[in-house]
């Protein structure tokens, strides 16, 4: 009769101790309400937002976010060892004008923002915001740095960090070097939160 009181004993303990961790985790968060929450496939990614570096690209990013425009938007071009483009909600939305075809050319249907450079460096896990060649054309496409590519820097707009869940951004499906990182079936983000509205 013990026996089954003491697992039960230690199954309780086992899942308060899980709960009490998940809640850490999200109280350990400096800012919920520039904390972007990913939901991937393989789990969810966290990016801190830097307001005080790029305010009106995170704004954007948070409004887009709140609207639930970024859901089911897929990972148009990723190449391996440097980034995972997404944010096209125009034609990356797979439940939505999904057009594979013309992914990475869409954006929202607000205006293009100004250039927000930095010297916050392009470095693993930075989030940058994607732009056609006029650097004032960002607008909803981002990119999660694989790795450090210095040769961004001061070129495009850093607007935040992955601080978890960066093993779930290395394990998005690649695509082809050859094709400039054009991914057949890509995979998409399921959906994008900001934490304080979790």
């Amino acid at each position: 009769m013990t026996r089954p009181i003491a697992t039960l004993a230690a199954l309780t303990l086992t899942l308060t101790l899980a709960f009490t961790l998940t809640e850490a985790r999200a109280v350990d968060l400096k800012d919920p309400e520039n904390t972007l929450v990913i939901e991937l496939d393989d789990g969810e990614v966290y990016a801190e937002l830097l307001p005080d570096v790029a305010p009106k690209h995170v704004e954007r990013v948070k409004e887009l976010a709140r609207a639930g425009e970024y859901d089911d938007v897929v990972f148009h071009r990723v190449i391996d060892g440097f980034m995972a483009q997404t944010g096209d909600v125009q034609f990356g939305d797979k439940a939505n004008g999904f057009d594979l075809r013309r992914a990475g050319t869409g954006s929202s249907d607000k205006p293009d923002l100004p250039a927000e450079f930095s010297s916050v460096p392009f470095e693993r896990g930075a989030v940058g915001m994607a732009r056609s060649q006029n650097p004032n054309s960002a607008n909803s496409q981002f990119f999660i740095m694989f790795d450090e590519g210095s040769f961004l820097n001061g070129q495009y707009t850093v607007l935040g960090k992955v601080i978890e869940g960066m093993e779930h951004v290395d394990a998005i499906k690649k695509g082809s070097k050859a094709a400039n990182g054009a991914v057949d079936d890509p995979d998409r983000m399921i959906s994008v939160k900001v934490a304080a509205d979790r």
